[in-house]
């Protein structure tokens, strides 16, 4: 008889899908946008870049605050007040015919992701039972995964035969169902606001969790890597004349993801991360390394179950060890601290990694990653066994007094 906490409650079934619905907004506004603004706003490649950068920069900008938010209001009024903003920003969309106001619906629409993003992950960890807190939030974490190729799927299906402005009103009508399943989401009572205490003085512990910072900073490079992959997938993939295949890349990646997922999980609980992360770096690496010398659709789709294996892991693992820096009552400044700094390396990334194949080409670029991503594991080792030497002496120390 299988005696282990249940995972598959109905709030973490709620969360998941709201995690889910915004996603799927997320990537397909991400997909989109560019074309809307360059074919029907007359836009430049360059702008059509910066509708996916405002929104990031805004989401980064808020998740220092947005832990704070969340302690004053509790995490479900401060999730469900995000997600009806998000979806009322997403109405927005509707009606914008110019770039600028564009610009100012993106900034917005970022606010309200930064703080939403810190609610679902911070409620996700307190409502999956510690004993199975790797396999819980790498289920989460498949709802972000899956968005990646249902909402580009969706975007991109549906402009073959509507117009953007029908597009922009049924990803409004998928945001209003997102903000049921919001509502639906218990919190216990035990993991709201208790650390609401004002504090006399400012402190950088009132913004990010400073616990969290260094599997933060190591996830960061891993993002850093990774948005080589979402933002010149379709490019690179076009230059070799594989078009067609590069649509099955994240098909593939998220089917790996899915399969791998669950034994990743059970894994992370029961031998550590370490276990789980080195391997699945390496792995990312050499998913990287196939891509870069990829000249065929099946050596294209070959990358991409060795980077859906790899990095697919990576994010709830990495995120799983920040959420355990700090106490429950913290579990929203982690979180905010962590995607703080995972945004910033996909910011960081989509914007160095066009000079870097502006001047040496796709095939350097994957190259680089891929070394960046064993310098990782690198770092990542000496992080890991650093922190469990000092725990070691922490436990000896408590065990003699």
């Amino acid at each position: 008889m299988n005696n282990q906490p249940k995972i598959w409650t109905k709030s973490f079934i709620s969360i998941s899908l709201t995690q889910f619905l915004v996603f799927i907004a997320f990537y397909l506004l991400l997909t989109t946008l560019p074309i809307y603004v360059i074919n029907n706003l007359d836009g430049s490649e360059a702008e059509g870049g910066l509708i996916v950068t405002v929104m990031l920069i805004a989401a980064i900008i808020v998740r220092p605050f947005s832990a704070n938010l969340l302690d004053k209001v509790g995490k479900k009024k401060g999730l469900v007040g995000s997600v009806s903003i998000f979806t009322a920003t997403t109405f927005l969309y509707i009606w914008v015919d110019s770039l600028t106001p564009l610009l100012y619906i993106r900034f917005f629409h970022g606010l309200s992701f930064g703080v939403i993003t810190t609610a679902t992950g911070a409620i996700a960890a307190d409502i999956i039972p510690a004993s199975r807190k790797g396999a819980g939030l790498g289920y989460f974490a498949m709802a972000m995964n899956l968005a990646v190729v249902v909402g580009p799927f969706i975007g991109l299906s549906l402009l073959q035969f509507v117009s953007f402005k029908t597009v922009f009103i049924i990803l409004s009508i998928i945001m209003v169902t997102g903000v049921f399943c919001s509502m639906l989401v218990q919190v216990s009572p035990g993991t709201e606001n208790m650390d609401t205490k004002p504090a006399k003085n400012f402190s950088i512990h009132q913004l990010i969790e400073v616990k969290a910072i260094p599997i933060a900073l190591i996830s960061s490079i891993v993002s850093l890597s990774y948005a080589s992959i979402i933002s010149f997938i379709s490019v690179y993939a076009d230059s070799l004349g594989l078009a067609s295949a590069a649509s099955f890349f994240f098909l593939v990646f998220a089917v790996v993801m899915i399969l791998s997922r669950p034994s990743f999980g059970r894994a992370f609980d029961t031998k550590g991360p370490r276990v789980v992360i080195i391997p699945c770096l390496l792995i990312f690496a050499v998913g990287l390394i196939v891509l870069s010398f990829t000249q065929t659709a099946l050596l294209l789709l070959v990358a991409a179950g060795l980077i859906g294996l790899g990095y697919g892991t990576l994010l709830p693992s990495f995120q799983t060890m920040s959420i355990q820096t700090a106490s429950v009552a913290r579990s929203g400044h982690a979180t905010a601290t962590f995607f703080m700094l995972y945004d910033a390396g996909i910011a960081l990334g989509s914007f160095i990694w066009g000079a870097v194949v502006a001047g040496f080409g796709f095939k350097n670029l994957y190259l680089i990653c891929a070394v960046l991503v064993i310098l990782t594991a690198i770092l990542f080792n000496f992080y890991y066994t650093k922190a469990n030497k000092k725990q070691n002496v922490a436990r000896k120390a408590a065990g003699e007094n």
